[in-house]
């Protein structure tokens, strides 16, 4: 059985990922299974992050890697919505990302928009903070392969997720 293709979203909060996997996954060409820091944030309790938020989410995130791996393995195709970070937990975070996804088609596309909007995005949203964007900037891991980029500034979800379709399919 061939492996599933891995897309891994990469971009700081607000910067539109999600809305570009919505767009994907509205998509008829190909399905997608998603992982997402969201959702594997939600599996520990909101106690224990508070004692301790980058020991927990670093587990949970090498935990969602590998259940990318498992679907894959199984012939899925799968959607990565997260951010690589260089954090101490985490260090070294993109070469673990490598690591456990080796021998797998794994694609990582930047998600880009300009801070001072997903600063804006932020505000409205009002489940971040103003400068949490910006933050996660700072912290975010360099030298990245990407395969494409994609800026949610100038274009729509619906045309991200159709570049990203058309350049790795």
């Amino acid at each position: 059985m061939d492996k599933g293709r891995i897309i891994f979203l990469n971009g700081v909060t607000s910067a539109g990922k999600t809305s570009i996997v919505e767009a994907l996954q509205n998509q008829e060409e190909i399905f997608f299974y998603v992982v997402a820091n969201d959702l594997f944030q939600e599996m520990v309790g909101e106690n224990y992050l508070r004692k301790n938020y980058w020991k927990y989410l670093s587990e949970v995130i090498i935990m969602m890697y590998h259940t990318a791996r498992l679907y894959s393995d199984m012939g899925k195709n799968v959607l990565i919505d997260g951010i690589l970070v260089e954090r101490e937990e985490l260090r070294p975070h993109y070469r673990q990302l490598l690591d456990i996804l080796k021998d797998h088609p794994l694609d990582i596309v930047e998600v880009y928009c300009p801070l001072e909007i997903c600063r804006q995005r932020n505000i409205i949203r009002g489940d971040r903070y103003e400068t949490q964007s910006q933050e996660q900037y700072a912290l975010m891991a360099e030298n990245i392969n990407y395969r494409t980029r994609v800026d949610t500034s100038i274009y729509s979800p619906e045309e991200c997720a159709k570049k990203i379709i058309q350049e790795l399919f």
